[in-house]
């Protein structure tokens, strides 16, 4: 299909069909295509549970309040937050950027240009991505605040700023990963209508980790999508500067 054509074929389905069975090799697929989605300092700060269990689908489709969508389910997709792991992420980008400076770079500028990677991964994400009660977030703001008056400088450094920055780029590799599913012929739905906290339970997830999506699949029925497609006029969404 023609990237038009999976737009127009994904959209959230609401009832699977129970007599088509998806092919979990497929789906693991998808969500490797999904591993390509661009992420914020590359530090990749996600995880996809793939849910295929029966019980665990029961379980699941409970906590997100009994849905349709996730009561018929063939397979289930659970896009997870780790900020926790943005130093060790950190470290193991911070390698493979040395090795592409080392292959890729001239040999004068190595050094320099190591230096200005190992300061970024060593020092400034430690920095920006450090909790702590919300007082970490505090003086990263009134940092920011103080060197923003003299230059154009990143405001968006708090807490809940950072934890909407590692939400964003779990979205885009969900998007990546429902895309994937329409050009392999199946659907999804995207949820954010559940119960965390038995989310977490159902999978056994570390304490540290946020629920970002919870994707259902499987293949429509006919009345898995309610009526066309509503979109604000683009007059209203497009501005040309």
């Amino acid at each position: 299909m023609s990237l038009q054509e999976i737009l127009d074929h994904r959209r959230a389905v609401r009832h699977f069909n129970p007599n088509k069975p998806l092919d979990s090799s497929v789906v693991k697929k998808c969500i490797e295509l999904s591993t390509l989605a661009p992420t914020s300092s590359n530090l990749q700060l996600w995880e996809a549970y793939h849910v295929t269990d029966k019980k665990v689908l029961e379980d699941l489709a409970h906590a997100c309040l009994g849905q349709l969508t996730a009561l018929s389910a063939q397979q289930m997709v659970v896009f997870v937050t780790r900020q926790d792991l943005y130093k060790q992420n950190a470290q193991a980008v911070l390698a493979f950027e040395k090795n592409n400076i080392k292959n890729y770079s001239p040999n004068e500028k190595q050094e320099k240009r190591i230096k200005k990677q190992e300061l970024y991964y060593t020092k400034v994400i430690p920095f920006l991505y450090a909790r702590g009660f919300g007082l970490w977030g505090l003086v990263r703001k009134a940092l920011a605040q103080t060197i923003g008056l003299f230059r154009p400088i990143i405001h968006q450094v708090s807490e809940g700023d950072i934890r909407v920055s590692v939400h964003k780029s779990c979205a885009l590799a969900v998007q990546t990963f429902m895309l994937a599913m329409s050009e392999a012929g199946y659907d999804t739905c995207p949820l954010e209508g559940f119960d965390s906290r038995l989310v977490k339970k159902a999978l056994n997830l570390p304490y540290d980790t946020e629920i970002n999506m919870v994707i259902t699949c499987g293949v429509r029925m006919p009345d898995g999508v309610w009526g066309d497609r509503y979109r604000r006029p683009l007059k209203e969404t497009y501005h040309l500067v």
